[in-house]
């Protein structure tokens, strides 16, 4: 049975992604008649997945799962604002305020589960937008697919910057008992007025650190991802330690770290953000960006300032419990995100093994 709709009158709409993108490119985003916007200002297009699970390659697992596209989040550094480009939409506003919703994911998702070829490799959840953004609190997608992932046994990791997450804490403590689970807290810095300016529509650092608490209370294995350390903005001594030892009073079983880096459609709108924003350090990023890495000299003293810090608050000791993939700041894999249209960025490892 599917979920909540913003359609409850009519039939529920078969528009597909595939359908968004033909119509945007011919008609502009005014061509998404079925699309309604809502009290956050985002506009919000229902759509009907023909698959729900996402094969990728060369990453430390072979599967994702996106429940929305899109992210009213909105953080001006996300490497997966290039992806709304395959819906002919650009990087930019129309990533954070017009979003896909795959009414029909879990129902989808099950039926891939009940295949007999499916052999519970691990899945990934949020590698391509927050599966834990405000509206899911209406759909509720994100618990109905981990429904889904529990009763078949599967294996889970969770990346999010929402404290919403709490809310499923009773099936990531029955998955991690059933499978594997893992969740992910995405907090770059607890700075807040790089968090103001970076992340305008995420929680407070210190409301997703409270959420870390409570999760690892519960029995759930949860972590910090500091991603992205953000040059000049949140990769000063004194941040990066307030950040450090927030994390570790709040209990977190692990934390990785990684630097910016900026490619195709995210370059475009960052680079932009900082011109408005802090011009003084745009030729600075320019210097430092010749390609979509920052240079390996920088990149090499942030992670030496990150391991020291880990080490003065506890956290090296325990490298065997993070899920982050050589010392959360290795090499990138590359992979494909779901619609095939580019590499995927990551450097941690879900589960603290290769899937499978």
């Amino acid at each position: 049975m599917n979920g909540p709709t913003l359609f409850p009158l009519a039939a529920a709409p078969r528009t597909t992604a595939r359908d968004v993108a033909r119509r945007v490119r011919t008609g502009g985003i005014g061509a998404l008649s079925e699309a309604r916007r809502r009290a956050d200002q985002a506009t919000y297009q229902e759509i009907q997945c023909r698959s729900a699970l996402n094969k990728v390659e060369g990453m430390p697992f072979r599967w994702t799962l996106n429940p929305y596209r899109g992210c009213t989040h909105g953080c001006h550094y996300c490497f997966a604002r290039r992806y709304h480009t395959q819906f002919e939409m650009n990087s930019g506003d129309e990533f954070s305020s017009i979003i896909l919703v795959k009414t029909n994911v879990a129902e989808v998702l099950r039926q891939e589960l009940d295949r007999p070829a499916w052999t519970r490799e691990m899945v990934a959840l949020g590698t391509a937008t927050d599966p834990y953004q405000p509206i899911e609190g209406y759909y509720k997608l994100t618990r109905r697919a981990l429904e889904a992932l529990c009763d078949s046994r599967t294996p889970v990791g969770l990346v999010t910057k929402g404290p919403m997450a709490l809310r499923d804490r009773d099936l990531f403590v029955e998955i991690g008992r059933r499978a594997r689970c893992t969740v992910y807290f995405s907090v770059p810095t607890v700075d807040e007025e790089a968090w103001r300016r970076l992340e305008p529509g995420t929680a407070h650092p210190l409301q997703r650190l409270r959420a870390v608490r409570a999760l690892v209370d519960a029995g759930v294995r949860t972590g910090v991802l500091m991603a992205p350390i953000v040059p000049g903005l949140t990769s000063q001594p004194a941040r990066l330690e307030r950040t450090v030892k927030a994390i570790a009073d709040h209990g977190a079983q692990f934390v990785g770290a990684m630097v910016l880096h900026l490619e195709a459609g995210t370059r475009t709108h960052f680079l932009q953000f900082l011109a408005k924003e802090f011009p003084a350090l745009v030729p600075r990023y320019e210097r430092l960006y010749a390609g979509k890495y920052a240079s390996k000299r920088y990149v090499t003293e942030v992670e030496g300032m990150v391991s020291l810090l880990q080490q003065r608050y506890g956290l090296h000791a325990r490298r065997d419990e993070r899920d982050v993939a050589n010392d959360a700041a290795a090499k990138t894999a590359g992979g494909t995100d779901e619609a095939g249209g580019g590499p995927v960025q990551a450097r941690f490892r879900f589960g603290g093994r290769h899937a499978g």
